[in-house]
C-alpha cells in the first residue's frame, strides 16, 4: 500500500476526527468535513440544532487547511499526520472550535509581548474486555504508584506507546503508574501553547490506538472506576517574554517568593473565575464524580506552593523552570478549549489586577482557606458559566453558547441513568 495522509481535528466532545487521503495529497492542502459533526453527541442519537452548527441551513462543510511543513510521521505504517486551521463555508474561522479559541487566547497574550508555553499531564485507566464484552480493569497484581516493568504492565502496552511516540516525533517527559491501579500518567514536554496542544491531542489518540492493538482499552475519562481515584489533565503554564526569559520568575528562587506580578495575576484570575472554569475544563457528567472535596482534583478555590491539594499549584522551581499548574481539567474537555479557558481567565486576572486570595496553608482535604468549591453537577456548573459574563466574552459568546447547549443535551440524556450508565455513555470516546 502506498503512503497516505491522515488529517485530523478535535471536536467539541474531545473526539479526534480524521480521514485518510492518498499519497498525492501529502503536501500543503485542504479537505472538507461536515459542520454537523459539531451537532452530534456520543450516542449519535440525532443531530442537535446547536448554535453555530448551521444544521437548519443546509448542513454545510467546513474546510481544514494545512501546510506541508506541519505534516509529521504517524504511528500507523505509511500514514502521515497533520492538523491545521478550520474555516466555514465563507472562509472565516469556525468560532465554536476549541483550536480557534486557543489561537485567539494566544493572540490576546501576544498583545502583552508574552508567549504562553504549556505542558500537559494526562492520566488514564486501562481495561481489558471480558468474555461477555464488558470492560474489566487491567490485571496488574503488583502495580503501585511510580512503578515500571511487568508487575505494573504485564502486556507492555506502555512500552509500545513510548516506542510509537518516539518514532512519530513526540516529546515525552515521562510515563509512569499512578496511585490507583491500573492507572497511568503520560507527560508531554513543554512547548508553545498551540504546538503543545496539537501534540497532546494526537498523542492521546496514538496512546489509545496503540494500547488497543495490545488488547488494552485505555480511557482518559475522569472517573471510570467509582471505588478509585479520578484522572485529570493537568495544565502547566509559563510565559516567555520578548527576550526569551521565563516571565513568571524573578530569578533562580522558585515558589511564591520568586513569583512575578504576572504569576500573581494569573492565579487571581483562576480564583475569581473558578466556578465558571469548571464547565469548560471539566465538561462531562462524569467529571463531577471526580471533582469532589478531598480528592486532589481542583475542587476548591485555592492555591499554594508545591501543594497537591490545591487547584493552582505554584512550582517550587524558579528560573527557566518556573511554572503554574492548574489541576481542575480532565480529558473529557477539548484540550484546546480547556487551555484557552485557563489562559483567558489568567489574562483577565492579570489585566484586571484582581485581588489574590490568601494562600492555602491547610491540608490536602478540607481547603481551609477556600471560601467555596465548584458546583456538584455539570448542570450547576453550566449555570455558573452562564453567570460569568466576563469569561464568556473572553472565550467568545458563540463558543460558549454552543458548548452550553451541547452539554445541557448531555445532562438531559443522562438524567435517568445510573452513574455507571452515564460513565458508559462516553467511555469509548474519551
Amino acid at each position: 500500500m502506498r503512503d497516505r495522509l491522515r488529517p485530523v481535528w478535535c471536536d467539541h466532545l474531545s473526539i479526534l476526527r480524521s480521514k485518510y487521503l492518498p499519497q498525492e495529497k501529502i503536501g500543503s492542502g485542504s479537505t472538507r468535513f461536515a459542520q454537523p459533526c459539531l451537532a452530534v453527541h456520543y450516542d449519535k442519537d440525532l443531530i442537535v440544532d446547536a448554535p453555530g452548527t448551521n444544521c437548519l441551513d443546509g448542513l454545510p462543510d467546513m474546510t481544514l487547511t494545512w501546510d506541508a511543513a506541519d505534516i509529521r510521521p504517524g504511528w500507523e505504517p505509511g500514514v502521515h499526520m497533520v492538523t491545521g486551521d478550520m474555516t466555514d463555508r465563507d472562509g472565516a474561522p469556525v468560532p465554536i472550535l476549541g483550536r480557534n479559541r486557543l489561537k485567539a487566547a494566544i493572540a490576546d497574550w501576544a498583545k502583552h509581548g508574552l508567549t504562553p508555553k504549556i505542558g500537559i499531564e494526562l492520566e488514564a485507566f486501562a481495561f481489558t474486555r471480558a468474555e461477555d464484552g464488558t470492560l474489566v480493569p487491567y490485571d496488574v497484581p503488583g502495580g503501585h504508584v511510580y512503578g515500571g516493568g511487568p508487575f505494573n504492565d504485564p502486556l507492555g502496552f506502555t512500552d509500545a506507546i513510548w516506542a510509537a511516540a518516539e518514532a512519530a516525533g513526540f516529546k515525552l517527559d515521562l510515563v509512569t503508574t499512578e496511585y490507583d491501579t491500573p492507572q497511568y500518567e503520560f507527560t508531554l514536554s513543554f512547548d508553545e501553547a498551540l504546538q503543545a496542544v496539537d501534540e497532546t491531542v494526537m498523542f492521546r489518540q496514538l496512546a489509545r490506538e496503540v494500547a488497543f492493538q495490545k488488547g488494552i482499552i485505555l480511557t482518559f475519562l475522569p472517573k471510570p472506576l467509582f471505588d478509585r481515584g479520578g484522572s485529570g489533565m493537568h495544565i502547566n503554564l509559563s510565559f516567555t517574554d520578548s527576550a526569551g526569559n521565563n516571565a513568571l520568575s524573578t530569578g533562580p528562587q522558585g515558589g511564591i517568593k520568586g513569583m512575578t506580578d504576572l504569576g500573581r495575576g494569573c492565579i487571581a484570575g483562576w480564583m475569581k473565575h473558578h466556578k465558571a472554569l469548571a464547565a469548560l475544563t471539566a465538561p462531562s457528567v462524569n467529571s463531577y464524580a471526580r471533582l469532589q472535596p478531598a480528592s486532589m482534583s481542583g475542587f476548591w478555590c485555592n492555591w499554594g506552593e508545591d501543594h497537591r491539594g490545591v487547584t493552582c499549584r505554584v512550582s517550587g522551581e524558579g528560573g527557566k523552570k518556573a511554572r503554574l499548574e492548574h489541576r481542575m481539567a480532565d480529558a473529557a474537555a477539548n484540550p484546546y478549549a480547556a487551555v484557552a479557558a485557563v489562559l483567558q481567565s489568567a489574562r483577565l486576572g492579570f489585566e484586571g489586577r484582581y485581588d489574590l486570595p490568601p494562600v492555602e496553608t491547610g491540608d490536602c482535604f478540607m481547603g481551609q482557606n477556600a471560601a467555596y468549591g465548584v458546583a456538584e453537577t455539570l448542570s450547576a456548573a453550566l449555570d455558573d458559566l452562564e453567570a460569568d459574563a466576563t469569561l464568556i466574552a473572553a472565550m467568545g459568546p458563540e463558543y460558549v453558547a454552543h458548548h452550553v447547549h451541547m452539554k445541557r443535551v448531555e445532562v438531559d440524556k443522562t438524567k435517568d441513568m445510573t452513574p455507571e450508565q452515564a460513565r458508559d455513555f462516553s467511555i469509548w470516546f474519551v
